[in-house]
């Protein structure tokens, strides 16, 4: 049973993985201006809780969703934005079809000065696998205007 499970959670492994692989680089063409807003929404589930310093909110994969986004990558594009990298992932399983995924993120900014600035920082993502297809149904992470702030890209 115990070498069974092995193979199950490095499939699982293998599969989240390559799911933020995906999620990295729609990330990047978004920011790039190769926008495809039902491609991002892909990779969230039907309805989603997110949790930060701003607080705790729930949505659902819709429209409003997709606008929102939308102008949150336009945001940080003006913001000068030019690239998100996973630097380390790390998985914690909850049960077969449930785990957090622990992403660093090392983004890229341009700073109005010209100087290239790099951010890194950890989100914590919700993720569950149903018939072998991954979705994001929640995530928590820090306070992302406090670290622009800190680092003179507001």
């Amino acid at each position: 049973a115990r070498r069974g499970m092995t193979e199950k959670k490095r499939r699982l492994d293998a599969g989240i993985s390559a799911f933020f692989d995906r999620y990295e680089s729609a990330f990047n063409r978004t920011l790039r201006g190769d926008i495809d807003m039902e491609d991002v929404a892909a990779l969230y589930a039907s309805e989603f809780i997110a949790a930060s310093s701003a607080g705790v909110a729930t949505g659902r994969n819709d429209d409003r969703l997709r606008q929102v986004m939308a102008e949150g990558y336009a945001r940080y594009r003006a913001m000068g934005a030019k690239a998100m990298r996973i630097r380390s992932f790390r998985l914690t399983p909850m049960d077969e079809q449930h785990c957090v995924a622990h992403v660093g993120w090392t983004a890229s900014y341009a700073r109005k000065d010209g100087a290239d600035v790099p951010i890194e920082f950890d989100a914590h993502y919700l993720v569950q696998t149903l018939d072998g297809e991954s979705k994001v149904f929640g995530w928590v992470s820090g306070d992302e205007e406090a670290l622009l702030r800190e680092h003179g890209i507001i």
